[in-house]
């Protein structure tokens, strides 16, 4: 029975740093608040805010994209210098060429040190608006 209960102790503490490593990974990532899209002749520009705990220039938001259903990237903004002190941020991409056809696209947001967040913006361009967007056409 000790050696039972051993075991189950490091299981236990193995889990529970585990969920603290996790939960310290996923705190990091760059979310993104809004994003609203402009129609201007057959192109579009769009802004897109993030917030992300940017700490200098080993860790921050460094781009977002535009891309398709089937992950097809329509635009990317690079951002080239950390936010440490300006969060939320707002940058824009404008002459974005989106398929008329296309009626979904997603906001895709990027930091260096954890890649492309799984937080992800649905945009549903026939609609005005939607669960953090805007369509402006």
């Amino acid at each position: 029975m000790r050696s039972k209960a051993k075991v189950t102790m490091k299981t236990l503490i193995f889990l529970v740093f585990s969920g603290f490593i996790g939960a310290q990974v996923q705190a990091g990532e760059v979310t993104i608040k809004r994003v609203v899209f402009e129609s201007k002749g057959g192109n579009w520009t769009v802004a897109t805010t993030l917030q992300h705990q940017d700490t200098g220039w080993q860790h921050y938001a460094d781009a977002w994209r535009v891309v398709d259903g089937k992950g097809n990237i329509l635009g990317t903004r690079t951002l080239f210098h950390p936010h440490v002190d300006e969060q939320p941020f707002t940058r824009s991409l404008s002459s974005i060429k989106i398929p008329v056809a296309l009626d979904i696209v997603y906001v895709e947001a990027h930091d260096k040190k954890h890649g492309w967040s799984a937080d992800k913006v649905k945009v549903q361009l026939s609609k005005k608006q939607g669960d953090r967007f805007q369509v402006i056409k």
